[in-house]
C-alpha cells in the first residue's frame, strides 16, 4: 500500500434537511406507502455516497445507512426477532422491523439504551431462545447497490460479533463464548459473499474493544478473528475501534486482520503506538479527525501527529479518517446563514470533516506544499475563534474559589423531606410526568412562524399560554398530582438554555440523530457561561397561577447541558460544567422567589458521559455530582428538588446518584423495569424515586394491569412512601391522544395500587 488513503467510518442518515426523518414519520402515520419510504430513503442513501465520492474519499463506507438503528439492522440480518412479534422466519419485513423498535398494541418495544458514551440510542438485541441464521446479507445488498448505481467499490461496514453479543441481552453471561460462536459461521458467510462480489475492504466495528474486557472475553475475540482468517483468507478486514484507546492493545493489534482502526482523538492511542509499536504487516486506520465535535481541526497539529504515526507504521500503510462514525455530528455547515462569521469559519460538520481527512491524506502523500492553502485557512480560522472567545473573568474567579460547602444543601435529606411533605401535602404514590408534553404540528408550525418573524412576540407568547392553560386543565381532569407546564415554548431541553445563557450560540440546521426519527440540535459553547436574567420563570409562574396543584419548574442540569452541547476546548470541560451550575443556581433562586415549590433539574446524560476508561470514572462522577449539588445548593429546605435520568447501567453510577442529594429522582426504566428494581434490591437508597412505569418511546397504550405490575414489582423493594409514579421520559414526541390515553391508564393504576396500600395500613 504505497498511497496513504482517506476513509470514512459512517455518515449521518438524516439528510441535510432531515428528509429521512420526515420520510419515516410520514410512513408511520400512513401518509406515504412502504414503496415510497424505500424510494425516498434510497435517494438519501445514494446522495450521501455520491457526495463522499465527489469529495475524493478513497474508502467510502456502505451499509452504515439505516431506517432506524444499525444495531437493530444487525439483529434482523440474523433473524433475531423477539417471539412476541410473531416472526415466522425469512427476511424481516419493514413493519416487523419498526414494531421491534416502537412496539405495537400487543407487544412492547425492545429496550433502547445509549450507544457507549454518546447520546445515540440503539435497540438492544434480545437473544432469548433465538437461533440466529443469515436471513439477509444487508452488507452485500448495499455493496452491490453502490457499485452498480455509482461505480463505488464500497467498504462494507458490519457491527462485529463480539460487540453485538456484548450489547445484547437475554443470555447467561457465562455462555458468552458459546453465544458468540453461533454467530461466527454467519459472519464468515457474509464475508465470503462480499469477497466473491469483489469487496476490497470490509470494516468490522468492534468498539467494545476499548472497554474493560476479561481475559476470557479477549480469548473469544482472538478465536473469532482467527476463524475469519482461516475461512476467508482473502478478506481485507479493518478491525475498527473508536471512542477510546484499545485496552488489550498488544493482543488486539496482533489479530490476523489486514488493518486496525484506532481513535487518535479520544484516549491515548498515540502513546500506545509509541510504547508498543505497530505490526509491520498491518495497515493503521488513524481516526485523527474528531467525529464527535463540530469545531474545525487544527490541520497543522493533526499533520504533526500523523508524521509521528507515519514513522511507526511500515511503508506508508496508513489510512486517514474520522475518529468514529460521523453519525454524531450534523451533515453540513453550508446551510447556516445566521451564525457569526468567526464561529462559522471555526466549524466543521460531517461534510467538512471529510474535506479535512482528504486534505491530510493529500498532504502526507504529496507534501505540505500541496495543501498549504488549506492549512493556512484552518490555522487562521482557529486563531480568530480563540481570539474572539468570550471570556468572563468574574465567573472564572468565582469557579476558582468554590469550596465543598458551596455545593451542599442547608440541611440533610431526612430533615428536608419532612418540611417538603408538610408544604406539599401530596398523597401516597404521587403521580406526575417528566416535563415535556406533546409538541404537536401546530406547536412546531407556530414556533417556526415566530422565528421567521411571521407572527409577533406577543402573538407567540399568547399561543404558548393557551397551550399551557389547556394542558393544565387536561392534567387536572386526569387527576395528576404534580403538574408540568409542558415546555411548549422550548425547542429542545438543552438548546433552549443555550439560546438564553451567555457563552452559547445555536445553529439553524445542526441536527443530530438521537433515536429513531428523533433529532436534536446541540448548541455551541464558545465562551465562558453566565446567567443574565430569568429563563423559565415567566412560563412556570403563569402555569402555577392556573391551578392549586404544584407545578414543577423545569430545568436541564449542568452535566446534561455540557454533554449535549458542542464544547470548544478553550476552557476545560469541568470548569464549564461548574459555570453552567452557577447559572442554574441563579435560575432556581428566581423560581423560588416566585413561589415555585418543586423544581426538576434533569440529568438524562449523566451516565452517558461516563468515560469508557474506568480510570477516568472517579474524576467524572465526582465532578458531575459536585456540579449538580452546586446548582441546587442554595434551594430552600422545603423546595423539593427532582431530577430525571435516562437508564443505562444504573448500577455503575448508583453512588453518584445518591451523592447528587436530589430529593426525588425519576429514571427511564420501563423497557427494563425488573433489571432496574434489582439494582435497588442490592443497594440502599433513602431518597424518593420514580421508576418509569410505561414506555413513552412507543406509541402503544399500556394496560392498567401492565402498569400495576410494574408498580408492584418496584414496591417489593422500594417503600410506598418513597415511590412516585410517572412515565419513563418526557412526552414531547408523542401524539396528544396517545398521551392522554396512556396518562389516564397510569393514574387509574396508581389509584388502585394506592387504595390497596392505604387499606392494608388500616
Amino acid at each position: 500500500m504505497s498511497k496513504i488513503k482517506s476513509s470514512n467510518l459512517g455518515y449521518p442518515r438524516i439528510g441535510e434537511s432531515r428528509e429521512w426523518k420526515r420520510a419515516l414519520e410520514n410512513f408511520w402515520s400512513g401518509v406515504i406507502s412502504e414503496t415510497e419510504l424505500i424510494e425516498k430513503t434510497t435517494e438519501i442513501r445514494l446522495r450521501n455516497l455520491k457526495k463522499q465520492q465527489e469529495k475524493g474519499i478513497d474508502l467510502i463506507q456502505v451499509n452504515d445507512f439505516s431506517l432506524y438503528d444499525h444495531v437493530l439492522d444487525t439483529a434482523i440480518t440474523f433473524g433475531i426477532v423477539p417471539k412476541r412479534f410473531n416472526y415466522t422466519g425469512g427476511k424481516v419485513d419493514v413493519h416487523t422491523y419498526f414494531a421491534i423498535a416502537r412496539g405495537t398494541d400487543g407487544a412492547v418495544a425492545s429496550e433502547m439504551t445509549k450507544w457507549f458514551n454518546t447520546n445515540y440510542h440503539y435497540i438492544v438485541p434480545e437473544l432469548n431462545d433465538v437461533t440466529p441464521s443469515l436471513v439477509e446479507n444487508r452488507a452485500l445488498t448495499f455493496y452491490k447497490e453502490a457499485k452498480d448505481k455509482l461505480g463505488i467499490d464500497g467498504k462494507p461496514v458490519i457491527l462485529g460479533p463480539v460487540t453485538f453479543v456484548k450489547l445484547a441481552k437475554g443470555y447467561d453471561p457465562q455462555e458468552f463464548s458459546t453465544i458468540v460462536e453461533t454467530f461466527v459461521p454467519l459472519y464468515i458467510q457474509i464475508l465470503q459473499e462480499l469477497v466473491e462480489a469483489g469487496a476490497s475492504w470490509v470494516q468490522i466495528d468492534e468498539p467494545i474493544l476499548v472497554t474493560q474486557l476479561s481475559k476470557e472475553e479477549i480469548a473469544v475475540v482472538e478465536k473469532v478473528y482467527e476463524a475469519f482468517a482461516e475461512h476467508v483468507p482473502h478478506a481485507q478486514i479493518i478491525l475498527q475501534t473508536y471512542f477510546e484507546k484499545i485496552t488489550a492493545y498488544e493482543k488486539i493489534v496482533n489479530l490476523p486482520v489486514k488493518a486496525i482502526g484506532m481513535d487518535f482523538v479520544h484516549g491515548d492511542s498515540l502513546e500506545l503506538l509509541k510504547t508498543y509499536g505497530f505490526p509491520k504487516d498491518k495497515v493503521l486506520a488513524a481516526g485523527i479527525i474528531d467525529g464527535r465535535n463540530v469545531w474545525r481541526a487544527n490541520l497543522a497539529e493533526k499533520r504533526t501527529i500523523l508524521e509521528v504515526v507515519k514513522q511507526l507504521v511500515h511503508h506508508n500503510q496508513l489510512i486517514i479518517q474520522p475518529s468514529c462514525s460521523l453519525l454524531h455530528v450534523p451533515v453540513t455547515k453550508t446551510l447556516e446563514q445566521k451564525l457569526d462569521n468567526v464561529i462559522y469559519d471555526g466549524l466543521s460538520f460531517a461534510d467538512e470533516k471529510l474535506d479535512e481527512a482528504v486534505t491530510l491524506a493529500k498532504g502526507l502523500n504529496h507534501g505540505t506544499v500541496s495543501v498549504q492553502a488549506d492549512l493556512d485557512q484552518a490555522n487562521e480560522a482557529i486563531k480568530q475563534l480563540i481570539e474572539t472567545y468570550q471570556s468572563n473573568d468574574e465567573i472564572r474567579k468565582k469557579v476558582a474559589h468554590l469550596t465543598t460547602a458551596d455545593a451542599q444543601r442547608s440541611i440533610p435529606f431526612a430533615e428536608r423531606i419532612e418540611k417538603q411533605k408538610q408544604r406539599l401535602q401530596l398523597p401516597l404514590l404521587p403521580t406526575t410526568t417528566i416535563g415535556s408534553l406533546p409538541q404537536t404540528p401546530e406547536v412546531r408550525r407556530t414556533r417556526t412562524k415566530w422565528r421567521k418573524g411571521e407572527i409577533t412576540d406577543q402573538a407567540y407568547e399568547q399561543f404558548v399560554k393557551e397551550q399551557m392553560k389547556r394542558w393544565i386543565k387536561i392534567q387536572e381532569e386526569l387527576d395528576i398530582d404534580v403538574l408540568v407546564h409542558g415546555e411548549f415554548e422550548r425547542n429542545d431541553m438543552v438548546e433552549y438554555f443555550g439560546e438564553k445563557l451567555n457563552g452559547f450560540t445555536v445553529t439553524e440546521f445542526g441536527w443530530v440523530q438521537s433515536y429513531g426519527s428523533r433529532c436534536v440540535k446541540p448548541p455551541l459553547i464558545f465562551g465562558d457561561v453566565s446567567w443574565d436574567k430569568p429563563i423559565t420563570v415567566k412560563e412556570s409562574v403563569y402555569a402555577q397561577s392556573l391551578t392549586e396543584r404544584p407545578v414543577k419548574g423545569m430545568l436541564t442540569g449542568p452535566v446534561t447541558i455540557l454533554n449535549w452541547s458542542f464544547v470548544h476546548n478553550t476552557t476545560p470541560r469541568y470548569e464549564i460544567m461548574k459555570q453552567i451550575a452557577l447559572a442554574l443556581q441563579k435560575e432556581i433562586e428566581s423560581l423560588e422567589e416566585e413561589g415555585i415549590t418543586i423544581i426538576q433539574v434533569d440529568e438524562p446524560a449523566l451516565r452517558e458521559g461516563l468515560p469508557l476508561d474506568r480510570k477516568k470514572w472517579n474524576e467524572y462522577l465526582t465532578q458531575s455530582s459536585q456540579a449538580f449539588r452546586l446548582a441546587t445548593a442554595t434551594a430552600r429546605a422545603d423546595t423539593q428538588i427532582h431530577t430525571h435520568m435516562c437508564y443505562s447501567n444504573f448500577e455503575d453510577i448508583f453512588d453518584c446518584i445518591d451523592d447528587l442529594d436530589a430529593d426525588v429522582i425519576s429514571i427511564e426504566t420501563s423497557r427494563s423495569h425488573g433489571e432496574m428494581v434489582s439494582t435497588f434490591e442490592e443497594n440502599t437508597y433513602q431518597k424518593e424515586i420514580g421508576l418509569g412505569v410505561y414506555d413513552i418511546h412507543s406509541p402503544r397504550i399500556p394496560s392498567v394491569d401492565e402498569i400495576k405490575q410494574n408498580i408492584k414489582r418496584a414496591l417489593q423493594t422500594i417503600a410506598p412512601n418513597q415511590f412516585w409514579i410517572n412515565p419513563d421520559c418526557g412526552l414531547k414526541t408523542r401524539k396528544e391522544d396517545e398521551t392522554i390515553a396512556a396518562l389516564k391508564v397510569m393514574v387509574q393504576a396508581a389509584k388502585e395500587v394506592r387504595n390497596k396500600q392505604l387499606a392494608s395500613q388500616k
